[in-house]
């Protein structure tokens, strides 16, 4: 009788400690795991699988562990934004598939700004690399929303939660650069004005002003800013 309760005991203290970490399991979630060492993504590969499939170690070569592309900066002079993203994800670094890390590098010209956007699948890291930059996150509080925001100089660093809203913003007079990372080879990227204005097909103008609050003109301004071809779309800065 006494073992049959021990077991019962048992049972449920396993039961209880796994409802306990269930929780923090599914909130700190990122990429698989990998299964071997390296899985070189083969880009050109015809099969769809979650990310992308490898290629035979044998075709692979040595240098998939090395990239200078963060090297160099981004050219900041034809963007609308004042800004250049200079990208480090699975695309751009086959050796990082499965691995569950990417980077990127942005650099700002004096008053550029990296626009207001969320990354679905990834929580971000950055530090600034030269320049004053003001950092936003807007978080979910009690009564709303609230604004985190803090400016930033060299070797400082910042911290964004996974599909929280931020920008960057440079308030110096020189130019200005940061190195993100992320803890995800392929985090994705929503920019707000743009997935707001500029999408395809477009989301009906009689939503956007009741949801923003304005008349149909003012709607139909900011598309005619946002229309395809008319302008620059940040995600194809490279």
């Amino acid at each position: 009788m006494a073992c049959s309760k021990s077991k019962t005991l048992a049972a449920g203290l396993l039961f209880a400690a796994m409802m306990l970490l269930a929780p923090s399991s599914i909130v700190l979630a990122a990429d698989p795991d990998p299964l071997q060492d390296f899985c070189v993504a083969d880009l050109d590969s015809k099969i769809s699988v979650n990310g992308y499939p490898c290629k035979p170690t044998s075709e692979a070569g040595d240098g998939f562990l090395f990239s200078s592309r963060l090297a160099r900066a981004g050219n900041t002079t034809d963007t609308p934004n004042g800004s250049a993203v200079t990208r480090l994800d699975v695309a751009q670094f086959p050796g990082a598939n499965t691995q569950g890390v990417s980077m990127n590098r942005v650099d700002f010209a004096p008053g550029g700004t990296n626009p207001p956007h969320v990354h679905p699948r990834a929580t971000e890291i950055g530090m600034v690399l030269k320049g004053e930059l003001l950092v936003g996150i807007v978080g979910s509080v009690d009564s709303g929303t609230k604004l985190y925001s803090k400016v930033l100089g060299p070797g400082e660093t910042f911290l964004i939660p996974r599909g929280l809203m931020h920008f960057q913003y440079n308030v110096g007079k020189v130019q200005a650069s940061m190195v993100v990372s992320f803890n995800s080879q392929n985090p994705g990227i929503v920019f707000v004005p743009l997935s707001l204005f500029g999408s395809d097909p477009p989301i009906p103008t009689p939503v956007l002003t009741r949801a923003l609050r304005v008349d149909a003109s003012v709607v139909e301004l900011l598309k005619s800013k946002f229309a395809s071809g008319s302008y620059f779309d940040p995600r194809a800065v490279e």
